[in-house]
């Protein structure tokens, strides 16, 4: 009897284990890259925020991470190159990774270059804005094969506006740099406190007039420019700064005429990513960051992260790695992913523009999240933020 049991055990092992070593299918590789056009200019005003070598590329590494540890499970390899270059060179970097086989670039530049290489690639490449906040590329000048990952300037403004106003903080002294992606937010904020009922009671332009902002006297200089530049402004409960080139707003807390809290381009800002964040999972992709990289994460690693996320969601829910197809996923209604902000993030189809909450931060911590509790939608609350249908001026 014991020897029947003996080898009644030793079939069923036999029968459970291999008969042979069996190869596994080799990954299909879904490539992609990352492309990060530097220009030469002016150093930040505090030595805190020199971009770091790894700018974007960092949260890219991430994202590939993640995906790879879906990927496996479904035959799936991804990459992504990291390519720095200049605006001059940029299009020939682009033109390379194309005839390389990468379908999917994610762009890290200004509106104007992101503009020219959407135009330059054509339906030869699906791009993901990661920097661009121009709401002309969402409108006027959207392009089909162009995803915005980075939230628009009308939803920074719009995010801004509604704690503002949630504040009682309705008269806005509004100060505005000289140059065109100063404006451009202006513009944004002139739209967003007419859409909300706040009032801008006076503005100004802040002349950029070069020199140096890194002096001995550079603080005495501004201690005294500051006061006298904001007084007698007409009342006002808040300064709201567009300063996208990151000249003077800087310089305002503490140092305006009236003792008023500074917002937009400083002080209180609209962001789409802050190093305090830690709700909804999000201090443990912050950990992970940090472990990959021994720095906090920036806005450009969070929205290249979130892109390079996408393609590898659209793979696994798909179950596809032809780049066709996953474009195609992207833009449906079915598509969605997860980005640490409370409430999962999905595709305007009118302009390609990633619906996402907007942060309310400062230095230190984050202050809120807009879309505020009372600003409601009849499609998604988070279309409160930015261009809506019935408003778009896109037409691809």
């Amino acid at each position: 009897m014991f020897k029947r049991i003996i080898l009644l055990l030793a079939g069923v092992w036999m029968m459970s284990a291999p008969v042979a070593a069996q190869d596994q299918p080799e990954a299909t590789l879904i490539p992609s890259a990352v492309l990060r056009v530097e220009e030469a200019g002016l150093p930040p005003i505090s030595r805190l925020e020199l971009p770091p070598e790894d700018l974007g590329f960092a949260g890219a590494r991430l994202a590939i991470e993640d995906n790879d540890t879906t990927g496996r499970f479904m035959g799936q390899d991804f990459e992504a190159e990291e390519v720095v270059t200049t605006p001059d060179a940029a299009a020939d970097e682009m033109d390379r990774l194309i005839d390389e086989g990468v379908e999917f670039i994610v762009v890290l530049a200004d509106d104007e270059t992101m503009l020219s290489l959407a135009d330059h690639a054509g339906d030869r490449v699906m791009l993901f804005n990661a920097t661009a906040h121009g709401d002309n590329l969402r409108g006027t000048d959207c392009r089909a094969n162009t995803i915005h990952v980075a939230p628009s300037h009308a939803m920074l403004a719009d995010g801004l506006a509604q704690f503002l106003m949630w504040k009682k903080w309705s008269r806005w002294f509004l100060i505005e740099g000289s140059h065109p992606e100063d404006a451009a937010f202006a513009e944004a904020l002139r739209r967003s406190a007419t859409k909300f009922g706040a009032k801008i009671v006076e503005e100004r332009v802040y002349e950029d007039t070069g020199g140096a902002r890194r002096t001995d006297s550079g603080h005495v200089q501004v201690q005294k420019q500051m006061p006298v530049f904001t007084q007698r402004a007409a009342e006002h409960d808040v300064v709201v700064a567009a300063d996208d080139a990151g000249i003077f707003a800087g310089y305002l807390p503490y140092q305006t005429w009236d003792p008023r809290p500074v917002t937009g381009s400083a002080g209180l800002m609209p962001r789409a990513w802050h190093a305090a964040m830690e709700a909804w999972g999000a201090s443990q992709f912050q950990n992970r960051f940090e472990k990959l990289t021994n720095r906090p994460m920036r806005d450009e690693d969070y929205l290249t992260w979130l892109a390079l996320r996408m393609i590898g969601e659209a793979a696994t829910r798909s179950q596809s790695s032809d780049p066709a197809t996953l474009k195609e996923f992207m833009l449906s209604d079915q598509f969605e992913v997860a980005g640490f902000k409370g409430q999962k993030l999905t595709m305007r189809d009118w302009d390609h523009q990633v619906r996402q909450p907007i942060l309310l931060v400062t230095d230190l911590l984050l202050t809120s999240v807009s879309p505020q509790d009372e600003y409601l939608h009849q499609v998604s609350q988070l279309d409160t933020l930015g261009i809506d249908r019935s408003e778009t001026e896109c037409t691809f």
